[in-house]
């Protein structure tokens, strides 16, 4: 599968920090503007770096913010009607600090760094820790950056916190053993935006052979592909149907050795007329439709759980993993 290089997600702590591009936060957040109103926004895996040397350096007065998701939502602040902001970050050696902004705390009629207060922690800013933990009962929205490396951890901590998120993550996270459930039983799915995103990296990140670059100042950069969005916030863009044109012949959808279902290539080709078990690349995520189709498992190694139906084999021949779909009766076209 081409770019399958790009899937793998970090092996170390060190490698968990890559830094998100404002516009990327951007182009996701615009559609959750409504959502944020009057609610305590919690990011619980970010490291906002804040500077005291009075720096300016992002040019736009807000102080030494290192974490576009903190700044993000400092500078929309009252423009989204936020009620709290709070963010702690992990630091593996040292006690780390949160991160609070209510408002205009000192009056000058903007709201800016020397709103936010600085409160240090007992621990290092685990998101697992019991501190962090008691912040995320308290918050109403968690919107961050998690470590990929634990997001097989990660993910099920919000999803059992029973609050509103949308977090970044890998789409080859979809089907990890213990994040697949959540997807099939909807109760997690895709938000807007996936692809290819640029993440600035620290210095001592090491130049890969693609997908890497520096800029005139410096600043290294990593391009990571199949990037997209975690939400279980029911937008209205989850409802509209896939538009399929594609009729159902043995020869274009062959049936797994494994198992009583048919291949498909390609989220595009899912056959109209077939109501049978369909087996489709993880693409398809970002554009499922619940009331068209229903996810009723995986072909992973046949052995994740009662969900890992078989391993997806056609004519003797192991083929790359794929999500088991299947039409809904009576359901949209």
């Amino acid at each position: 599968m081409a770019g399958n290089e790009n899937l793998h997600v970090s092996k170390s702590n060190r490698e968990d920090e890559f830094y998100t591009q404002l516009s990327t936060i951007e182009d996701e957040c615009q559609h959750y503007r409504q959502y944020f109103k009057d609610k305590v926004i919690f990011c619980n895996a970010d490291d906002p770096a804040y500077s005291d040397d009075g720096l300016d350096h992002f040019g736009d007065g807000q102080g030494g913010y290192t974490s576009n998701f903190f700044r993000y939502f400092m500078l929309n602040f009252e423009r989204l009607g936020i009620r709290k902001l709070v963010a702690t970050h992990f630091d593996p050696k040292n006690p780390t600090y949160k991160l609070e902004l209510i408002g205009d705390r000192n009056g000058d009629g903007q709201v800016t760094n020397l709103d936010v207060v600085k409160t240090p922690l007992d621990g290092n800013g685990d998101f697992r820790s019991p501190e962090c933990l008691e912040l995320l009962s308290e918050c109403d929205m968690v919107v961050t950056n998690p470590p990929f490396s634990l997001m097989a951890e990660y993910l099920p901590t919000l999803v059992s916190s029973g609050k509103l998120f949308v977090v970044l993550g890998n789409l080859n996270h979809v089907q990890y053993k213990q994040l697949f459930p959540y997807f099939m039983d909807g109760k997690c799915w895709l938000g807007h935006n996936a692809g290819h995103f640029w993440f600035r990296v620290s210095d001592y990140y090491q130049p890969k052979k693609t997908d890497y670059k520096q800029d005139a100042d410096g600043q290294k950069w990593r391009r990571m592909g199949h990037i997209c969005w975690f939400t279980n916030i029911d937008l209205e863009k989850r409802h509209h149907p896939l538009d399929l044109f594609e009729r159902y012949t043995p020869e274009q959808y062959p049936s797994y050795d494994t198992y009583d279902a048919i291949h498909c290539s390609r989220y595009s080709e899912i056959p109209i007329d077939y109501d049978g078990v369909i087996g489709v690349p993880g693409s398809y995520m970002a554009y499922h439709c619940p009331e068209q189709f229903e996810i009723v498992g995986e072909f992973n190694h046949g052995i994740d759980g009662d969900f890992d139906l078989a391993r997806p084999v056609v004519n003797g021949v192991e083929l790359y993993k794929r999500i088991a779909i299947r039409r809904v009766k009576g359901g949209v076209e």
